[in-house]
């Protein structure tokens, strides 16, 4: 008799969650309307932040960030000592959480402010990565490889802008975050971190997954 044939395993799961609580209730219409300026304090802590850090002279400028996180000494450190160093991963991942929470209230998705340090309704996560197990010259290439990724997001985050200003409008009616609308906006926020991290911040050699869930 014929056995069965096994299944095909499961897809390993991508080393990164992301996720937002949706606010199942009515949001505050006049935070929502004039949401750009209250944006601006806190938006002159993330834009400090993110700027990076630049050493320049003569005809050289080497940047030591991207959007203020550690980049190029991990890539070094990767690549000549197998090493990943501790703090900076933390920095890298407690950066990553509070842009998360900025970037939630940035999309509409809470009406409390920001917190520079604290959990809210926004979180992010990965793993400490084992650099002995990470490949030594693929984060070299991982910014090329990730070129189809990149070309996906332009189009999804440009669609990401017409939903933001039909959410707008749906709360100042409504006091409403459409459901479908928020699900959408997380999904491509997911997205873009999956590929960041791969990327940029080089905590896994996965491949990220063409994918909103």
């Amino acid at each position: 008799m014929q056995q069965p044939t096994a299944p095909y395993p499961p897809a390993p799961q991508f080393p990164l969650t992301y996720t937002v609580e949706y606010p199942d209730r009515k949001l505050n219409r006049l935070s929502s309307a004039f949401r750009f300026v209250w944006l601006i304090p806190i938006g002159v802590i993330v834009a400090l932040l993110t700027e990076g850090f630049n050493f320049q002279g003569g005809s050289y400028s080497w940047s030591w960030t991207v959007s203020g996180f550690l980049g190029l000494p991990i890539l070094l450190m990767l690549l000549f000592r197998k090493k990943y160093p501790r703090w900076w991963f933390d920095w890298n991942l407690n950066l990553a959480k509070f842009l998360v929470r900025y970037q939630a209230y940035v999309c509409l998705m809470r009406d409390e402010y920001p917190s520079t340090d604290e959990e809210q309704a926004a979180f992010i996560d990965f793993p400490y990565p084992d650099a002995t197990r990470l490949s030594r010259g693929l984060p070299l290439v991982k910014w090329f490889l990730a070129i189809p990724h990149y070309v996906v997001l332009l189009i999804l985050h440009i669609a990401v802008a017409v939903v933001l200003i039909l959410t707008w409008f749906a709360i100042l009616f409504t006091g409403r975050y459409p459901r479908s609308f928020f699900d959408y906006v997380v999904g491509v926020n997911r997205w873009t971190w999956r590929v960041l991290a791969y990327a940029f911040l080089l905590t896994t050699d996965q491949y990220p997954p063409f994918s909103l869930q």
